[in-house]
């Protein structure tokens, strides 16, 4: 049966949002109208675009003819480059399981033109293959995040079934915050509902067996607010503690990279290639970046932080019998 002017005219549009290359005489054999009708569907579309561009924004079917196509262009849309940064970010987080990772990969490849898309196919063919995603302990990280972030937005008291990395469980009663993506994980960011109010908590997502709400909702007060971004400067792996200024000695040609991965680290003093660095950091995470640099660093300040990796690097020591 012959579509009707309306339904082609919408499956047309479609087809141009997929990313297809729509050719007036493909369409009009597909359809089984004359080519005149398919070339007035194109230009009741163009002025549709033209007419109501406060509401679409800046998009254009254009003509190419090279191909003897039209094919939709959109400001909002990712351009391939763009697209295949994101693709790339996301297979190297691994922080979705493959089936989510598949799903949202043949999502966001629909924003590809259908001439681009083997070519993409072809770039992370390989590494769709071999992708290892982290071992998770939620059903699906996309689920337990949403499921999250509406907890926080309705500020509702939950208790969470938690797998510590010690793979012992322990349920904890909280007031979430806040959720953020840091060294291939997403985070929950929660205050207890006991004990200190003002000591932030950190969860790994994929970690969160069983979310159970709560009717009982709580205060600003009662969960602060933070800012997020400050947070992600000073914290590293998202180890708990506290808040401090540090200071180290590094003797190295890569000052860059230290500064690239201490967000809140300044240069105060240089000595031939000896740097003095300052930074502010919450938690340990920042001891296991430190002990992995080797005889590269040298804590110097403040003393009970010294103490600290003195103590940690003789029980490291006494691992080698040294």
């Amino acid at each position: 049966m012959e579509s009707t002017k309306h339904d082609r005219l919408l499956e047309v549009f479609f087809r141009g949002l997929r990313g297809e290359d729509l050719s007036v005489q493909r369409l009009a054999e597909e359809y089984g109208v004359s080519t005149k009708s398919i070339s007035r569907d194109i230009n009741d579309l163009k002025a549709f675009l033209a007419d109501h561009r406060q509401l679409v924004g800046n998009t254009e079917l254009l003509y190419s003819s090279q191909s003897k196509c039209y094919r939709l262009y959109m400001d909002e849309f990712l351009t391939n480059q763009e697209l295949f940064a994101l693709l790339e970010v996301m297979i190297g987080s691994r922080a979705f399981s493959k089936e989510e990772l598949l799903t949202l990969t043949n999502k966001l490849k629909s924003f590809t033109t259908a001439k681009d898309r083997p070519m993409l196919n072809d770039l992370i063919r390989k590494e769709l293959y071999h992708y290892t995603e982290i071992k998770h302990d939620c059903v699906s990280v996309q689920e337990t995040l949403w499921k999250l972030v509406n907890c926080i937005t309705e500020k509702k008291e939950i208790t969470i079934e938690y797998y510590r990395a010690d793979r012992a469980w322990k349920t904890h009663r909280i007031r979430p915050a806040s959720v953020m993506f840091t060294d291939n994980f997403f985070y929950l960011i929660a205050f207890n509902t006991e004990g200190d109010p003002d000591k932030p908590l950190y969860f790994r997502v994929d970690r969160i067996k069983y979310i159970t709400e709560h009717r009982k909702k709580f205060t600003c007060n009662e969960a602060p607010e933070f800012d997020e971004g400050l947070l992600r400067q000073r914290s590293l792996f998202m180890w708990p503690g506290k808040l401090r200024t540090i200071q180290f000695e590094f003797t190295g040609s890569a000052i860059q990279a230290v500064l690239d991965k201490l967000p809140t680290a300044k240069v105060i003093e240089r000595n031939g290639r000896t740097y003095t660095i300052e930074a502010e950091v919450y938690g340990d995470g920042i001891k296991m970046w430190l002990l992995s640099q080797g005889r590269r660093v040298k804590v110097t300040a403040p003393e009970d932080f010294v103490e600290e990796m003195k103590i940690e690097i003789t029980k490291m020591n006494a691992n080698y019998n040294l």
